[in-house]
């Protein structure tokens, strides 16, 4: 692969903006050492890949969201969800993606038999309900280029969990085309986004399971008093 990446930031970050399908399916399948990729994505010649490790704010933050799905699914069992969390996507020729959290809800969630791909396919399963970022050094990237990538797929609701800044931003998308932020979650109806950014807080100071433990706690005295 002779394909020439510039630095984003001080980050391992690798970018470029002219890449082209071919240039995305070398990244994605060498067996090149120095090119593997933790994450990796390909929109209108932008071809991103973090080649760094995982580090344990991203980690910790990325579980939490996790469990934060699970409890919402103990409380709430129907429509069922189906977590795909840092699992590739591919939409041929046009869009790639692995975003952290992906999350399906109700019917047609794809089922992944031996001998297929080992990614979604968008010629053959459906989009994501709910895809999400957790940006520890990545933000800038995450709310733009990365949205403009979902919002072009038609993906409904996209999260940008802001690791330093323990927030969430969470986006709907419109009619047009467009994300607008949303304070109530889509995907997982009656889910508040500032209940879920004060779960993030507690990451300054708690575990995340016991954070996850305390969401679960307002859930059920809100369940209680209505």
């Amino acid at each position: 692969m002779t394909i020439a990446f510039q630095k984003f930031t001080d980050s391992d970050i690798l970018q470029r903006r002219d890449a082209t399908w071919q240039d995305y399916l070398a990244l994605r399948d060498s067996t090149d050492p120095q090119l593997n990729w933790r994450k990796i994505a390909f929109y209108q010649g932008w071809l991103w890949a973090d080649m760094g490790t995982e580090g344990p704010g991203h980690a910790s933050f990325s579980d939490l969201m996790t469990a934060i799905f699970f409890i919402w699914a103990s409380i709430y069992p129907e429509p069922v969800l189906q977590s795909f969390g840092r699992c590739l996507i591919d939409l041929p020729e046009t869009h790639a993606c692995a975003p952290d959290l992906v999350l399906y809800q109700g019917d047609n969630i794809p089922r992944w038999r031996p001998g297929e791909p080992r990614r979604i396919e968008l010629t053959r399963h459906r989009l994501p309900d709910l895809v999400g970022e957790i940006a520890d050094t990545s933000l800038s990237l995450d709310l733009d280029e990365q949205k403009q990538l979902y919002a072009s797929l038609g993906i409904a609701e996209y999260w940008v969990i802001d690791v330093k800044g323990t927030r969430l931003f969470a986006f709907g998308l419109t009619p047009d085309g467009a994300y607008e932020p949303i304070q109530v979650s889509q995907t997982l109806p009656g889910l508040s986004i500032e209940l879920v950014t004060q779960t993030l807080e507690r990451l300054t100071e708690e575990t995340n399971t016991a954070a996850a433990n305390w969401l679960m706690q307002q859930i059920q005295v809100v369940n209680q008093s209505e």
